[in-house]
């Protein structure tokens, strides 16, 4: 982990699962940190995690749908630090429920913390990563960036954007001749509590949803997450797979290709 020392590595939604694993592994291996999250207490449980680290730390309570104040948090990173080498905009929610019952302030909501809050960041902070000698923006989708799936319209469609966007800015940097890479990271089901926070539509049982995904989908740990991140990140991949899961989604959509669409609908006539 010597690729990280020293360097100024700034994570949003740190201060919980993937982001708060992120952090503490950055801490070990020297890196300066500057981390956010909209939630103080959180914020302040992953700083006490990373306090045994070599590297300064840096913390603010951020809410990445906030642009004025994402943009004032990036200078107020640079001019602390002198610079920004990474950024990780890992900050998401998850939501469940069908279009129909979905509301528009239901999808409102959740683009702007998936899809805006990776731009607000982004936009950001590049201008001073573009700067370093070594920059590197990651930011993270989902499996769900790679195969949609019913009654999760909302996350889904902010999770391939984020893709989209991610894709498009990585080859940007290669025809501009800059030196930041860009990696686009999608996880399977990890075992963080997104699913216990998660919102829902009316009538969707948000107790069972959560029980659901721990016992069935989440099977990867966010220390592996977090080191599988950081290892693409030094290798300066273009797409991170988390989880057999993902590795399976990816297989099967450029396997199938469209024909993918009518699995799931098939696996919920049978029960499974």
């Amino acid at each position: 982990m010597g690729y990280f020392e020293g360097r100024v590595v700034a994570i949003t939604g740190s201060g919980a699962g993937i982001g708060r694993e992120l952090a503490r592994q950055l801490a070990q291996s020297g890196a300066h940190l500057a981390l956010s999250d909209s939630s103080e207490p959180q914020l302040s449980t992953t700083a006490d995690l990373c306090a045994g680290g070599s590297g300064d730390l840096y913390t603010s309570v951020v809410d990445v749908t906030d642009r004025a104040a994402v943009l004032a948090h990036a200078e107020d990173v640079a001019s602390r630090f002198g610079r920004v080498d990474a950024l990780i905009n890992n900050a998401g929610v998850l939501f469940a429920g069908d279009v129909l019952a979905t509301t528009f302030e239901d999808y409102e909501q959740v683009v702007d913390v998936d899809f805006w809050g990776v731009v607000n960041g982004t936009k950001a902070f590049l201008p001073h990563v573009m700067r370093s000698d070594r920059g590197h923006i990651v930011n993270i989708s989902s499996a769900f960036g790679l195969m949609a799936a019913p009654s999760y319209s909302a996350y889904n469609a902010a999770k391939f954007a984020v893709r989209g966007f991610t894709e498009s800015l990585r080859q940007e940097m290669v025809i501009g001749g800059h030196s930041v890479m860009v990696t686009c990271v999608h996880p399977g089901g990890i075992r963080t509590t997104i699913a216990r926070t998660a919102g829902h539509a009316v009538g969707v049982d948000g107790t069972e949803l959560a029980d659901s995904f721990e016992r069935r989908i989440a099977r990867t740990d966010p220390n592996a997450a977090a080191r599988k991140i950081l290892r693409g990140v030094q290798r300066g991949s273009a797409r991170v797979l988390i989880g057999a899961d993902a590795r399976v989604v990816d297989i099967v959509t450029r396997t199938l290709g469209s024909r993918y669409l009518s699995i799931l609908p098939a696996l919920n006539r049978l029960g499974a």
